[in-house]
Parts: structure tokens; sequence; C-alpha cells
């Protein structure tokens, strides 16, 4: 157990010869750490945030069936789909978690291994047996195209990879779009597709929320205490602690302002933009960590409008839409004085947060892991009633414990 500081400062350190993971809790967060030869959160001047399931954790049973029907619901009644993928029980979640991967080539959704060995396959929502998986892709069981995945993370026309929630229902329903196709004898698996990418683009585009549009914004909004986590008290003191220790506070998501404001002040209160010197929505990770400026300028937003020319430079703190990596890094430098301005970033995906922070921008990197609760680390209602009913002047502001 790691005691916490009474500034509210983290200080996490271990020593390893080489960059490691390292699991912690955090007030109810799981968090692994992606660690140099030695991390603390005290010396780093900028703390910055993902938004959703980093700071704002979801009731994650009652989102995932709003994902999957609104998804199946467009499928269905604009595409024609058949009706039978609007049913769906309880069991049937068992079929997903983050990082599997949908081979359009062949309609396989596959778990691999580190190294591109294939652990898990299924055609359709037909587990395939080990001689199966041999059978198809050889003794070896290597998947042919895992060099371009491990390289990049970036979208391919070849395969889709599932790393975060908002669209891991997506694999449930493309698998049983298979099982109807091969059911009706087409063989062309990829035909769907275009289907599936319009079902998300209906739901989560940039216009939807204000328009009302599909069926994820509008149930959001009508009720958002059914699928929003407010952030305990212990978590507000904290970041309110970071920033009272002279840390500039970023929030950075991909999500549009006029949803992020509606998460924010539901998990963080009105106030919430007093926490943040700088806000950047819809950020088009990892674009905006990989791209030059000239590619993906800064905008400014007017009731929650983009303007049509982007910023030459970032030059004052303040709320921002798209955006990169290089004109924050320079409007930090001024912001920290310092030439390098040391930055930890807090994310749940590999491909958008925790990769690009960390190869583009030199950050350091804290993955939130919600998965490691099933896996028996200490779970966040665990943690949160701990918090209530011991008070925070008789103990650290927070506990870090070493799984």
């Amino acid at each position: 157990m790691l005691r916490v500081d009474d500034e509210f400062i983290v200080n996490v350190r271990y020593q390893c010869s080489a960059a490691v993971p390292v699991t912690i809790n955090v007030l109810g967060y799981i968090l692994i750490v992606i660690m140099s030869d030695v991390f603390s959160l005290s010396d780093c001047d900028v703390v910055g945030f993902d938004l959703d399931h980093t700071l704002c954790r979801y009731h994650l049973l009652e989102t995932s069936r709003l994902i999957y029907d609104s998804f199946a619901r467009y499928l269905v009644e604009h595409k024609g789909y058949d009706k039978e993928l609007l049913t769906l029980t309880p069991d049937r979640w068992d079929f997903c978690f983050k990082g599997l991967v949908m081979d359009f080539e062949d309609g396989h959704l596959i778990k691999l291994a580190e190294d591109g060995t294939v652990l898990r396959a299924a055609r359709g929502t037909k587990i395939l047996n080990t001689e199966e998986i041999v059978q198809h892709y050889g003794k070896k069981q290597e998947w042919q195209h895992f060099n371009s995945l491990k390289g990049s993370f970036t979208r391919s026309a070849k395969y889709y990879f599932y790393d975060n929630y908002f669209d891991l229902p997506g694999a449930l329903l493309s698998a049983r779009v298979v099982d109807q196709m091969l059911q009706s004898g087409n063989q062309r698996i990829l035909d769907f597709w275009k289907d599936m990418m319009s079902a998300i683009d209906h739901n989560y585009n940039t216009s939807a929320f204000k328009e009302n549009t599909g069926m994820y914004f509008p149930s959001v909004k009508k009720d958002p205490g059914k699928y929003l986590q407010p952030c305990s008290e212990a978590v507000k003191a904290w970041l309110r602690s970071l920033k009272n220790a002279g840390k500039v506070l970023l929030l950075i998501t991909s999500s549009h302002s006029d949803y992020c404001r509606l998460v924010c002040e539901h998990i963080l209160g009105k106030d919430f933009e007093e926490l943040f010197e700088v806000v950047i929505t819809n950020a088009l990770k990892p674009g905006f960590f990989s791209q030059i400026p000239e590619q993906r300028p800064f905008r400014t937003l007017v009731n929650d409008e983009e303007s049509t020319e982007g910023l030459p430079s970032l030059d004052k703190p303040g709320w921002y839409s798209q955006g990169n990596w290089a004109h924050l890094h320079e409007l930090l430098k001024t912001m920290t004085g310092q030439s390098e301005p040391q930055v930890v970033y807090f994310g749940d995906s590999v491909r958008s947060d925790v990769f690009p922070a960390s190869c583009y921008g030199n950050w350091e990197t804290v993955l939130i892991s919600e998965e490691l609760e099933g896996e028996g680390a200490q779970t966040s209602d665990m943690k949160s009633k701990d918090a209530d009913a011991e008070p925070l002047e008789k103990k650290g502001k927070y506990d870090v414990s070493f799984t």
C-alpha cells in the first residue's frame, strides 16, 4: 500500500530496468500506469484527462444496451435488416470484450496475443475450436494483418479494432449480422460493414446531439443519471488539489462540446470549467497527437459551433475544438514556464489515448481499465464505501494499492 501525501499529489514510484505497466487503485479507479524508469505525478507540470470512461464512468450495462439498440434499430429501420437483431438476451454480453478485431475478409472476430497469435476466434457468434483455428490460420495461428495493427492502431479497410465502449456493442451486433448472412447463403461479409459505419455515424455525428437525432444522445439527455456515474467528492477534491498545487489541468476528449458539457455538469457540477485551464473537444484522437497543425488546426467555438477557419496558433487557455499536439505543446510551455513541460495523461483507450500520447507527445500515460475489476481487483464500490466511512483528515487523501 502506498500512502499519498497531504497535498493530494500522487507520488507513484516504481524502480525498474525498463518501462513496465503497474496496476493501482486510485479512489475507486482501476489504473495501469505505463511507467518510465521513475514516474511521479508530483513532478508533473500538467495533468491531462480523457473524459468518457476516464473521468466519467458509465453504468456499463445500461449504456451498452443503449448503444447496441441504437445501432441495431438503425440497421432494421433504415437498412432493412431482420428485426431479430432487436432481440437480445443478457447472456449475449459475455461475447463482448475490448481488444476484439473484426476481420472483414472472413467475418471472424478474433482475440490476439501480443505477438499476433490468434487466441480465440468466432465466425459470427459461433466460437471456433482449436482445430478450426489451426485449419484457418495455420499451425502458428498467425493473423496476417497483425503488423499493420500493432504499428499504428489506425483504421483499416480490412479490419476493425474494438478498443472502447462506445463501439464495442457493435461487435456483438456485427457477429449477429454475420450469422444472418451465413444462414441466407451470403458469403460477402464485407457488404454489411458500410451499413454498420452508417449506424455509428447516425448516432454519434457532431450534429446529432443538437438535432436530437439517432437514439443515443436523446436517451442520455432525457435521463443522464441512468447512464452516467457522478464523480465522488474525493475525486473532485483531488482535482481541486491538483489545481491548487499549481498543476495545469487539461481535458481532451473526442466528444463534441455539447455532449461534453452535459457529461461534465452531471459528474462534476455546473462549475466544472473552473477546474480546467484548457478544454479540447472533438479532438479526433489519435489524430490529435499524430497530425501536424496544418492538417488539424484548433478552432474556436461559439454556441457549440466550430469556427470555419482554423487558428494559426494556440495563444491562451480556453475551450477549443479539434486541434493538434504541437500547438498545445507550445501553449503549455508558455503556461508552465518550462521548455519541456512534464505531462501525464489519463485515458481508457490504447489506440486513442495511451499509444499516441506516449509515442507522439512523449507524455507519461495512465490507462484506465475497468476490466480489472472483473479480474479480482478491488472494486470501486468497495473503495467508495471505505472513502465515505473514514474522514479524509484521518488518512492519506487517497490510497494507491499495488496489485
